[in-house]
């Protein structure tokens, strides 16, 4: 069998009338052997049913009828081959070569159904006489593409650009085939490639310019994001990416400065430079900040309540150009006796996620007699915790991708309350927060940062997280809820099933999970692991989040003779299961300074897992102290760094210490979840906020 650029396959019924059988076949063999591209394709001729010499014999028959009543020599201009009885193996082998079908008027379904053809593109003859062979092997790239086949679709599309100059959108997906491969260069090289060939092809810059950023080359992203604005210098996403980008990743602390100070420049220049004159001024300032938000700059540690009220107040004018209607004042609706009071969650993340799962504690425990639960969910990865959203809804509305639509339901539903669990991740929800939708507007702490915007009037927290001056914090005013300010479900933990040796992880190890994203990692705070080490020589530090620490740590141990390679395991992010595996077989949690673990230090508690935390200036920095402090275990929370690193040596070195830590904890699980105190003082709020209203 010879495959070329394109292969089609025919499913004869063999059982048929020879001179029917003989027709359908003739028909085929000469479309493929008139057609243009006929020396690049092959002819797949399916022959279940039938021995292999009688299929010759009538195939052969049919070349010799069309050489002498047509003079068309087929062996000259096209490539046949018999398929014989194939098992799966071997069929799914050719199946993802195969670029068409060609639909007969007798078709063997035994094996159309055996073979599962209808992921192979069919064709009637007629119209595939006319597709070009460039179409075929695009097609075929695009179904592999679709069916996730990266590798594969890969060779389809290269093929396809050897015989075809390609449009901006082959570009694309083939980089999305290389970074699903995790090949990061040869997507970024793809991308910018395609840019070279269509330079106003505004999804290649702005995939190009999000993941330089994401994979640490920031630098070149700003470069990336300069040549957008002079290629596409109406379209304002790349006026945000050219004056606010700041890195995910900072290599040393003088980085965060410097880019700080970019930023202050930066966000200048852009309010200067946004016009809202026209109708197109408008909608490219709406396209793009419902493309980005600036979720990277409150990584640096510092009070953003500046920063982001100049952000707040431009994304603010930015929706009431475009949504006038939507900016003035809501009255709050009158409440009669017995009536309840109408509370609104809207989110993109009412699905199994960090920022959101708390929420369900929230409804979970709402009290019905008095209040009356609607939730928007913007999104659309449901999920089963979407399941529990909709159960502990009174009315549920699922809007996905549709921002108008979202805001003129949520005006119709006449709420009295509207509550954003999290302003900061989804573009799509700062552009809500940013309108006036209801009389009274919240956020909480799923985004753990000051919103900046106008629009927002209260900020959800806990008392236990936040320092006294925290309303210095916050453009919102602030309100502190009992305790950690939710109601965490329990997770639920399963026995533990796997060994250290699944994970490749010694099993003499003092094993040391640090499973943040890289970007809650400064480098200020770099050498504490290297100290760590020091005083623990069996040391490992399970980092599961890639590899973009690794130029770091390695300075940070070789500062102290030290290499980080005896000490740092890098694994990419497991599943959840596996994920709960590692936190039962690790030995204690290293919380991250300035940003501390959320959900992840949640999950460690139920694992019994001590956690090393040193709380910081802002609420961010100091959820697993609050955690620790509301079970009652606080033996591990550190002052300051000398101290976080004695703790974390004597964890290591005393295994009687640590698992009376971890039994403690164990003992203390009730007091920290499903708490139902924060519940009673967030519905007393709520109940206040409306009085005073009415």
């Amino acid at each position: 069998m010879r495959l070329l650029s394109s292969n089609i396959i025919i499913f004869p019924n063999w059982s048929q009338p020879e001179e029917s059988l003989s027709l359908d076949i003739e028909r085929v063999i000469k479309a493929i052997a008139t057609h243009p591209d006929s020396n690049q394709i092959t002819l797949l001729i399916d022959t279940t049913n039938i021995s292999e010499d009688d299929a010759h014999l009538v195939v052969s028959g049919v070349i010799m009828n069309l050489l002498m009543v047509e003079d068309l020599d087929v062996t000259a201009e096209c490539e046949i081959s018999l398929l014989g009885k194939l098992d799966r193996i071997e069929w799914e082998s050719i199946a993802s070569l195969i670029n068409a079908r060609i639909i007969l008027e007798n078709e063997n379904q035994e094996s159309l159904v055996s073979f599962q053809v209808e992921n192979i593109p069919a064709y009637e003859i007629e119209r595939f006489s006319n597709i070009s062979i460039g179409q075929l092997v695009f097609d075929l790239g695009n179904r592999l593409f679709q069916q996730g086949r990266w590798q594969e679709a890969i060779a389809q599309y290269q093929n396809f650009l050897g015989i075809h100059p390609g449009e901006a959108e082959i570009y694309w997906r083939l980089s999305q085939c290389y970074i699903n491969l995790n090949r990061v260069d040869e997507y970024i090289s793809t991308l910018q490639q395609g840019i070279k060939l269509y330079p106003t092809e505004g999804k290649l810059h702005f995939s190009l310019i999000i993941d330089l950023r994401r994979n640490g080359r920031i630098q070149e992203a700003i470069t990336s994001a300069e040549n957008a604005c002079q290629c596409l210098p109406e379209d304002y996403t790349f006026q945000l990416l050219k004056y606010l980008t700041v890195p995910a990743i900072y290599d040393n602390q003088d980085e965060i400065d410097f880019y700080r100070q970019r930023y202050i420049q930066g966000l200048q220049s852009l309010i200067q430079a946004t016009s809202l004159k026209t109708p197109q001024e408008r909608n490219s300032a709406l396209a793009g900040i419902g493309r980005l938000t600036n979720f990277y700059l409150s990584y640096q540690a510092q009070n953003d309540i500046d920063l982001q009220r100049q952000y707040g107040k431009l994304v603010h004018e930015i929706m009431a150009a475009n949504f006038p209607q939507w900016v003035t004042p809501v009255s709050m609706p009158p409440l009669q006796p017995n009536q309840k009071i109408r509370i609104g969650y809207a989110s993109h993340y009412l699905h199994s996620y960090s920022g959101t799962l708390w929420l369900t504690g929230w409804l979970r425990y709402c009290d019905r007699q008095n209040f009356e639960i609607y939730c928007y969910y913007t999104g659309n990865e449901p999920d089963p915790v979407t399941q529990q959203f909709q159960d502990y809804s009174d009315v549920f509305h699922h809007i996905p991708y549709n921002l108008s639509a979202a805001c003129e339901q949520i005006i119709a539903d006449q709420l009295h309350i509207l509550v954003f669990p999290e302003i900061g991740m989804n573009p799509q929800t700062m552009q809500m927060a940013a309108l006036r939708l209801a009389p009274v507007q919240c956020t909480a702490w799923g985004h753990p940062v000051t919103t900046g915007l106008p629009t927002v009037d209260y900020f959800l927290s806990s008392e236990l997280m936040e320092a006294e001056n925290a309303q210095e914090h916050y453009s919102e005013k602030l309100i502190r809820l009992p305790n950690i300010g939710v109601s965490y479900p329990k997770p639920y933990i399963p026995p533990v099933v796997k060994t250290r040796s699944d994970f490749q992880l010694p099993d003499d190890a003092v094993i040391y999970l640090c499973c943040q994203a890289p970007f809650k990692y400064l480098p200020q705070y770099d050498f504490i692991f290297a100290e760590i080490a020091r005083g623990i020589p069996q040391a490992k530090f399970l980092f599961l989040r890639g590899t973009l620490l690794k130029q770091r740590l390695q300075r940070a141990f070789a500062a102290i003779g030290l290499n980080s390679e005896d000490y740092c395991i890098f694994l990419s992010i497991p599943e959840r299961l596996d994920y709960l595996m590692i936190n039962l077989l690790s030995d204690v949690y290293l919380d991250t300074f300035t940003w501390s673990g959320g959900n992840t230090s949640l999950e460690a508690i139920a694992c019994n897992l001590p956690i090393v935390t040193c709380p910081g200036e802002f609420m961010r920095g100091r959820h697993s102290d609050s955690f620790l402090k509301m079970l009652g275990v606080t033996d591990t929370i550190a002052k300051n760094e000398a101290e976080y690193i004695e703790i974390a040596v004597k964890l290591g070195l005393d295994t009687a210490w640590r698992r009376n830590i971890a039994e403690r904890m164990s003992q203390s699980h009730d007091l920290l979840f499903d708490d139902k105190a924060c519940v009673a003082g967030l519905e007393a709020f709520y109940k206040q906020v409306v009085k005073e209203f009415l």
